[in-house]
This record gives C-alpha cells, sequence and structure tokens, in this order.
C-alpha cells in the first residue's frame, strides 16, 4: 500500500561568497564555490574552533594568489635556490571535467 503526503524539505538553495556577499550561482543552475576548512583539536592554540568559509571563484582565486605570494616570501632565500614551488599551490587535479580524478 502506498501512502502520499506531503513531506518539507531544507535543501541549499543558494550559497554567497563570506567576502563579496556575491551569489555562486551558475548560468546552468549549479553552485560553484570553493571552501576554507578548519578543525582545531587538542593541543593547538584554537582548541574546539571550527571555521568554515565559502569563497565566489573570484574570491578563491585572490586568496590563492594571496598565499601563492606568501609561500614565495617564505621561500625566497630557501635552500632550493628561490625557485618558485607556488603556482601548483593546492592544484590537485586539471582538465578534471566530471570530477573523476579519484583524489
Amino acid at each position: 500500500m502506498k501512502i502520499i503526503g506531503r513531506v518539507e524539505v531544507e535543501t541549499v538553495i543558494d550559497v554567497r561568497c563570506d567576502v563579496c556577499n556575491a551569489s555562486t550561482r551558475v548560468d546552468t543552475g549549479g553552485l560553484q564555490f570553493g571552501s576554507l576548512q578548519a578543525k582545531w583539536g587538542f593541543g593547538a592554540n584554537h582548541d574546539g574552533e571550527r571555521y568554515e568559509i565559502h569563497l565566489c571563484e573570484g574570491g578563491f582565486f585572490q586568496a590563492l594568489a594571496y598565499l601563492r605570494q606568501e609561500r614565495r616570501i617564505q621561500n625566497m632565500f630557501g635552500a632550493d635556490g628561490g625557485s618558485d614551488p607556488s603556482e601548483d599551490l593546492g592544484l590537485v587535479a586539471n582538465d578534471d571535467y566530471f570530477g573523476d580524478s579519484g583524489g
């Protein structure tokens, strides 16, 4: 026997950038955003704190550019002679259009 009724379900309808407050909804109807997350545990200065920041594409790449610059500065006089390992900082896959890289 089928019993049919209405069920109200909450779902994410938009994700707004925590920096510029722009919607991350794209023309195809999906959401495209990056996240920066931290969960600090025992022994950390911020023990028990959790963070989750949502970034639009522009905001994400601005933050990444800042981190790359900081990495360049920190490694400027390193043992590797100042080579720049920053260009691929955080890049896990390239040309992974369908999300099947397994990473």
